[in-house]
């Protein structure tokens, strides 16, 4: 999995909606002048996010656009499955050889590997998997915001720190860097991956 600058900025903008909504349309010029996203592709975003239903758009002066529901409702999954990121790092793993790999048996049927290693490789995403879908299932926008109210952060400041936990929490699955590491923010919104199962 590899969160791509599409699900960061559709993250950011949906944050930036729940803080300045209030109720009242919010228009793509005002996040776009916020949060430095371009206005052309925040507009990309938000036709996804609408056809998703996170979001509504309100027509006419005055208009722009609303949370379609209660900020406690919308997951962050929500926004990242609207806006078309794959958050299930196991998905393509099938036991297909790599590339430059002789696929075929003299039978002409297909290799499939399957060895103790990829196995246990193939187990180890699929966990990780699970754990990153419960991670980012359980995590609102409500959440986010009303941590961030706490901590007397900006809705930028939460969203880099959701960022940094979610990577320093996959670079520690790999053995790459330690909790310790993770963002002050970052690990008051949710505990470090490791801490979920204790």
């Amino acid at each position: 999995m590899r969160l791509t600058s599409k699900g960061r900025y559709a993250v950011r903008a949906m944050l930036d909606l729940t803080f300045h909504s209030n109720g009242n349309p919010v228009r793509l010029q005002e996040i776009s002048s916020r949060q430095a996203i371009s206005l052309h592709y925040l507009e990309q975003l938000f036709r996804k996010l609408r056809t998703g239903r996170v979001v509504k758009s309100v027509r006419g002066p005055g208009g722009g656009y609303v949370l379609a529901r209660n900020m406690d409702e919308i997951s962050v999954k929500d926004v990242l499955e609207c806006v078309g990121e794959n958050i299930n790092p196991a998905r393509d793993i099938q036991g297909n050889p790599s590339s430059g790999v002789d696929s075929k048996t003299t039978e002409g049927e297909a290799i499939k590997v399957n060895t103790v290693e990829f196995n246990l490789t193939r187990n180890f995403f699929q966990n990780l998997g699970i754990l990153m879908q419960e991670y980012l299932t359980t995590t609102t926008l409500g959440d986010l915001q009303r941590k961030a109210r706490e901590t007397g952060a900006t809705a930028t400041e939460t969203a880099n720190a959701m960022e940094t936990a979610a990577t320093t929490a996959t670079e520690s699955a790999f053995g790459g860097a330690t909790s310790t590491e993770t963002n002050t923010i970052g690990s008051a919104i949710r505990p470090n991956i490791g801490e979920i199962n204790q």
